[in-house]
């Protein structure tokens, strides 16, 4: 073997475990795992405060901090996206955490449109692999 084909070989054996590494921090979803809306709808014209109801298949709801398989807490993106799925996600006015494990909550918006998204966050506020989110939905608020 060739000098500058063995380091190469050499580097990808080195490297491949930090490859692997790269996401053993994310907590591992079921197959099938669904986050999803109850109420509002899509579409739908509301009052403030809203009522927001979250809907949750193929896993189970635990408090932050509480590491247990197949679980996790929810996380609501209002007039937001989630830009980094590999770190803990935000906590503030437009990222709300319910790491009581809550399953609704009021919320308070303006009038006029707003966007809304559920994100399941592990024990450690961290998206699952792969992210268990709703999708976005748009409401009105008169």
């Amino acid at each position: 073997m060739h000098i500058s084909t063995r380091i190469l070989f050499a580097s990808a054996l080195l490297l491949a475990p930090l490859a692997v590494q790269a996401d053993d921090h994310r907590t591992q979803a079921p197959e099938g795992a669904a986050v999803y809306f109850l109420t509002p709808a899509d579409g739908a014209t509301v009052e403030s405060p809203v009522l927001v109801r979250f809907g949750l298949s193929g896993m189970g709801v635990a408090p932050a901090g509480t590491e247990k398989e197949k679980t996790g807490h929810h996380h609501l993106l209002i007039d937001q996206t989630l830009e980094d799925q590999d770190s803990a996600i935000p906590s503030d006015e437009t990222h709300r955490h319910f790491g009581g494990g809550q399953t609704e909550t009021a919320v308070e918006l303006a009038p006029g449109s707003h966007t809304l998204q559920l994100v399941l966050g592990d024990h450690n506020h961290i998206p699952h692999q792969p992210p268990v989110m709703s999708d976005v939905i748009t409401i009105t608020v008169e």
